[in-house]
């Protein structure tokens, strides 16, 4: 917990002051050696205050504050506007002396107490006065360089398995997302490749028109194959996506690969040499920024905005889904993206056809149950996921369903507000025995053939649509958990 004390009316804490030196004062030799540890930035005048029961050997860097802990020995510092405090200790009497003795001097000086034993309640009142830890954040850079050193061992596993191989395969879901294509890319950087010898490749082709501006916009290629067609690859890897989404029977060779990087729930029922599934991230691309980072390899501009807005896609602009991890890698390829090459991407032209759709849809929705269910008829496939996007904004709605009739599938996207049942876990649920869908907690993807829906419910009219569906969400939706 951290304290943050708001100014007095008509100051504000530090507002307008041009950026002044940093005086540390630690609590004996011990913490400013360990401050000494941790290095020091040029604008940090370091200073201590002997205890009586240690030795006064001077900590490296440090110098003494002269006449001990007072207001008079803070003001031979010549503390100046800008300027700033932070004080070391764990002993809740150095630090209300020194706040005390602070404030005196400089009464409007903001104050950093650093202490990893002091409550809120050990601390004097102070007009701009912030706490904080001081071994945990040491924890906090040793953990993140931890993190750095297994990515690290990752990337060295890669390139053992598959330096070697002459032509791997990075297969991408059907119909590829931004978060996929963006993912194999970064992957294919790590490996040092170029397209010849690791192609993106699908069994199916890219859809939506927004996905179609990212690939035409950043010159990506992404490979439409057969199954037949796996058998030129030496090596697959799985990239964003995981064998189960090939439908019941998947084609052999993926249930038997060399690699897989996921963000998805883990799913059984295949073979991988290498296998790194992290489902706290909100994207794949965010794990493939670390390989990048842990490898100390450039992010170029093209490949940081495609992997930007992998991330942005996947977790609607960090708002759903989102882990520390996923702003930290957003944060790492944000600085190095091109937003020409963005805008490009982001504004791809609607359909006609996807508006007039929504509209006849819109004039039948109704919201029961939190459950907002658009039936659009036959409509391009990119149309569906936008339309859900669009149906989750409507008043009262938990959930969002956009289904539409795709060449001879019923093909359906779901999107709810967050907090909800997963929408990954309830679409499977819906079309067990029927189809194929999975996806994430807040998005999810459906897709059931038109002869096994008439099979099972004599019509595929879009009144008979709605019902089934409608009937099968709220089932699945309120089902107890196993």
């Amino acid at each position: 917990m951290q304290r943050l004390w708001a100014p007095p009316s008509g100051l504000a804490c530090g507002d307008g002051d041009p950026m002044g030196r940093r005086f540390i004062v630690c609590d004996g030799a011990e913490l400013a050696r360990l401050w000494a540890r941790i290095g020091s930035s040029e604008s940090e005048e370091l200073t201590w205050v002997p205890r009586e029961d240690e030795t006064r050997a001077r900590p490296p860097g440090f110098h003494a504050l002269p006449g001990g802990l007072s207001a008079d020995a803070i003001t031979k510092l010549d503390p100046k506007s800008g300027d700033e405090f932070a004080l070391i200790s764990d002993e809740g009497p150095f630090v209300r002396a020194a706040v005390s003795a602070v404030h005196a001097a400089a009464p409007d000086a903001p104050v950093l107490v650093m202490s990893d034993r002091l409550d809120d309640d050990d601390l004097p009142e102070h007009p701009c006065l912030r706490r904080t830890g001081l071994r945990t954040q040491i924890r906090d850079d040793v953990d993140h360089e931890f993190a750095h050193l297994g990515n690290l061992h990752r990337v060295v596993e890669l390139r053992e398995l598959l330096g070697a191989r002459d032509r791997i395969g990075i297969l991408l879901q059907p119909d590829p997302d931004p978060d996929g294509i963006a993912a194999g890319l970064g992957l294919r950087a790590v490996l040092g490749r170029k397209s010849p010898t690791a192609p993106l490749i699908s069994f199916g082709a890219i859809t939506r028109p927004e996905n179609q501006a990212m690939v035409q916009a950043l010159g990506i290629d992404v490979r439409v194959v057969t199954p037949d067609e796996l058998d030129e690859f030496d090596a697959l890897a799985l990239v964003d996506v995981q064998p189960n989404v090939f439908g019941e029977s998947p084609p052999a060779r993926v249930l038997s690969v060399e690699a897989v990087i996921d963000h998805h729930p883990e799913r059984t029922g295949y073979d991988s040499i290498f296998k790194d599934i992290r489902v706290s991230y909100g994207a794949t691309a965010s794990m493939l920024i670390e390989y990048l980072e842990a490898a100390g390899l450039e992010i170029r501009p093209k490949l940081a905005t495609a992997l930007l807005y992998g991330i942005k896609s996947d977790t609607q602009l960090l708002g759903r889904d989102t882990s520390a991890a996923d702003m930290r890698a957003f944060a790492t390829v944000h600085q190095r993206h091109s937003p020409a090459l963005l805008r490009r991407i982001e504004r791809p032209a609607l359909p006609w056809d996807g508006l007039r759709a929504l509209g006849r849809a819109l004039a039948r929705t109704k919201i029961d149950e939190g459950i907002h269910l658009l039936v659009l008829g036959r409509v391009r496939e990119d149309v569906i996921p936008q339309v859900a996007e669009l149906g989750l904004q409507a008043e009262h709605t938990e959930w969002a369903i956009a289904a539409g009739t795709v060449g001879s599938n019923l093909v359906f996207s779901v999107r709810n507000v967050g907090y909800v049942r997963a929408a990954g876990e309830v679409v499977r649920a819906v079309v067990e025995g029927l189809g194929v869908g999975g996806g994430h907690r807040s998005m999810a993807k459906g897709i059931i053939p038109l002869k096994a829906f008439r099979e099972v419910y004599g019509r595929a009219d879009q009144k008979t649509i709605s019902t089934a569906l409608f009937e099968a969400f709220v089932k699945a939706i309120h089902e107890p958990k196993e």
